[in-house]
């Protein structure tokens, strides 16, 4: 297979795995405060996504047992089946039936991620990283353009039910097209990877293979701390515009599409420099440009008004892409394609726990403290990070020799 058509299918999968993402972490909230939901309720919302922080729990299911394709075909279905659940519940309250289709749905999406990943790890080569998280994210936010985005414009014009339906249709086409993506076995230059055969082989082996990992502890520290910045800011950004008074087709059309359109273009450059570069500095000089953007808003938020609210959504969204891709592909550079599935399972849920407590506080911190002062603490969080790259740098220049323990 060509570079080109792995590039097509790895925009297609993460299509496919940002938008159900979108609708739980930005069509939701909006969805919640404009039917009179508190910030401390919506804050405890990004309580589901531990399902993205615990999922390493079960993707040792998705690399021993069928086809990763299949796996990512039948988690499509049933996202489609739950969008459509949604409409039967009242938005205006968080009852007990909202949390469990919430949590149903953060679930089967994070185990599409799993398979997805997995599939995307044993289908790139190594030099086709930074290009390959490049189109990665730029489809991932395309993706968020539409459900994050255009999703909540089209709420304003036609109504919450009709858009739900939408989504709905629109991962049942996700289903049938990537039926169609190529078989495991044929997607890869040279021969298939070796699937681990026994339960404790998916589960163990790629732990001890982390364990022979010198330093490994700093790395995974880092993992958690890179973007606690970005994770701590996010679940507060969309309930500020709501009350600035935006509408629902403004922030559909500004942070939810604007804002991301500089995501693709920041992930698009940061692809380009992490191929140009290598991982360690696209990393370190990203990650300065993604703390500081944060700064943007708290000067949105310490004067509003529109031209400095549109210019945090452009700066901290462009920022917050450039540090992507490089971050991406240092966590695939990590992972072997045989468990793929487990351990970027591991290590996304080392910086999902990273979104899942920070954003699970961040309702009660922004109410407590204030927009201008939380939003400044959330620069702050993304500096401890800087003190664990030279452990990154050691294994980003392959100056690591991985102590084969299984």
């Amino acid at each position: 297979m060509t570079t080109r058509q792995k590039l097509f299918w790895v925009s297609v999968l993460y299509f496919a795995e940002g938008f159900p993402f979108g609708l739980l972490i930005d069509a939701f909230p909006i969805y919640f405060r404009l039917h009179g939901v508190s910030l401390v309720q919506i804050g405890l919302l990004s309580g589901v996504g531990l399902a993205w922080t615990l999922k390493w729990l079960w993707a040792p299911a998705v690399d021993l047992w069928g086809s990763r394709r299949r796996w990512i075909v039948g988690c499509q279905v049933l996202l489609a089946v739950g969008l459509l659940v949604v409409l039967l519940l009242d938005p205006s309250r968080i009852g007990q039936e909202f949390w469990a289709v919430l949590l149903v749905l953060a679930v089967l999406s994070a185990t599409q991620d799993i398979a997805i990943d997995a599939y995307t790890i044993g289908l790139l080569d190594k030099a086709e990283l930074g290009p390959g998280n490049g189109a990665r994210v730029t489809a991932y936010r395309i993706s968020l353009i539409v459900s994050g985005g255009l999703f909540v414009a089209l709420a304003g014009l036609v109504g919450w039910n009709w858009c739900f339906v939408g989504a709905a249709l629109v991962m049942g086409l996700l289903a049938v097209g990537c039926s169609r993506s190529p078989n495991e076995a044929s997607s890869s230059r040279g021969s298939h990877p070796e699937r681990p055969l026994t339960l404790q082989e998916a589960m163990i082996t790629p732990v001890r293979y982390f364990q022979g990992i010198p330093g490994f502890a700093a790395i995974a520290l880092f993992v958690v701390t890179f973007k606690l910045g970005d994770m701590a800011l996010g679940p507060m950004i969309k309930p500020f515009w709501v009350d600035q008074a935006f509408t629902p087709i403004e922030i559909g059309l500004i942070p939810g599409t604007i804002g991301v359109v500089s995501t693709i273009a920041g992930a698009l450059l940061g692809g380009s420099l992490t191929e140009r570069w290598g991982i360690f500095r696209a990393l370190w000089v990203s990650g300065i440009f993604q703390a500081g953007s944060n700064l943007a808003y708290v000067a949105a938020a310490n004067h509003p008004s529109p031209p400095l609210m549109y210019s945090a959504s452009v700066v901290e969204s462009f920022c917050g892409g450039l540090g992507t891709t490089p971050f991406l592909a240092f966590l695939m550079s990590l992972c072997t394609k045989a468990h793929a599935a487990t351990q970027y399972a591991l290590l996304s849920a080392l910086f999902g726990l990273t979104r899942g407590l920070a954003g699970t506080f961040s309702g009660a911190a922004a109410q407590h403290f204030g927009y201008t002062t939380y939003f400044f603490l959330t620069c702050l969080m993304a500096l401890p990070a800087f003190a664990l790259l030279p452990w990154v740098r050691r294994w980003a220049d392959g100056t690591v020799t991985v102590r084969r323990e299984a």
